[in-house]
């Protein structure tokens, strides 16, 4: 087991009161493992992550629960000791590159800039291995991508150098928030495909944060849907998509074209908005978008422990 998270609650204080943007959140992700976390915006899978990763600083946030990476307790750990893991076993590749990139630097000076912090090497030797990783990544002519500056490169091209930035260290676990979005639909299979071949090369554990349950079809091991905060359902990738049990993955399935029969006239939408994190509603907070909604959902279901796990009454109902 390379990471364990357990009742993990991340919380903020607000001039409009306490907002619970992550409320008893657990899960594993074994080694080598491909974990998805799937759901709206709005749902909680960045700040679950930016948790994992030790990058929430905000004064005004708790976080409570707990996080071991192999065995060794994350949250509480003092920040000098988060730095030396960060970079070195745990990488992120963020979901905007521009944002991720400073835009005064090379990107070959901030691709060695993170070796030389983790590596006892040399600057020539990290200039080197910059190379390297832009050649892996699959951007031409690397010995003059490391030269250009983010505003020099396509939005693709970017990607692939943040990619080349977080696997410097060949980190244990690689958190990938939405790197695709912000691509064209040809661009976004070729990350994907890079992620992939990269994760069977360097058997690194990956967790890939999305809205679009489609890009996790071929990619993800288990998958994992959060709404308002909470985990609602977890299964293989296969149970996920073949017996969704929660109506919110149900729903987001029907909102993905279909690759089979017959064109629909109108793709289907979930009715409604993600609840405000301020003012969640009683019992399931899926409740007052859900067709299925009865009685019970007056109180919060729990999320079991089965490996096809459903925070949701209806299906002891049935």
């Amino acid at each position: 087991m390379i990471l364990q998270v357990r009742d993990l609650r991340v919380t903020f204080r607000t001039e409009q009161g306490m907002v619970r943007a992550i409320d008893g959140v657990s899960f594993d992700v074994e080694e080598g493992e491909v974990l998805g976390l799937v759901g709206e915006s709005g749902s909680g899978k960045t700040v679950t992550l930016l948790a994992v990763m030790g990058l929430i600083t905000d004064p005004n946030c708790v976080i409570t629960g707990s996080i071991k990476y192999r065995g060794r307790e994350l949250v509480g750990l003092p920040s000098r000791e988060m730095r030396k893991l960060r970079g070195r076993e745990i990488a992120m590749i963020f979901q905007d590159p521009m944002t991720a990139l400073t835009p005064v630097y090379t990107i070959g000076w901030q691709i060695s800039e993170q070796i030389l912090a983790h590596q006892k090497v040399s600057k020539r030797q990290a200039w080197t291995q910059a190379i390297d990783l832009l050649t892996e990544v699959g951007i031409p002519k690397p010995e003059e991508a490391v030269h250009r500056y983010p505003h020099q490169l396509s939005g693709g091209m970017r990607q692939r150098a943040v990619i080349a930035m977080a696997l410097t260290c060949n980190p244990a676990l690689l958190v990938a928030d939405e790197p695709t979005t912000a691509l064209d639909v040809t661009v976004q299979a070729q990350i994907l495909d890079l992620l992939r071949s990269l994760q069977q090369k360097h058997g690194s554990s990956i967790i890939f944060i999305t809205h679009d349950l489609g890009v996790m079809a071929d990619l993800a091991d288990r998958i994992m849907v959060m709404y308002a905060g909470r985990i609602v359902e977890r299964s293989t990738n296969a149970g996920i998509f073949t017996e969704p049990r929660h109506p919110y993955t149900q729903a987001l399935l029907d909102s993905i074209p279909p690759m089979e029969g017959a064109r629909p006239n109108r793709l289907k939408t979930i009715s409604g908005a993600p609840p405000s994190l301020l003012n969640l509603p009683q019992g399931c907070a899926f409740g007052p978008r859900c067709p299925y909604k009865f009685d019970a959902c007056a109180a919060k279901p729990p999320l079991g422990a089965e490996a096809h796990a459903t925070a949701c009454f209806l299906e002891s109902a049935q």
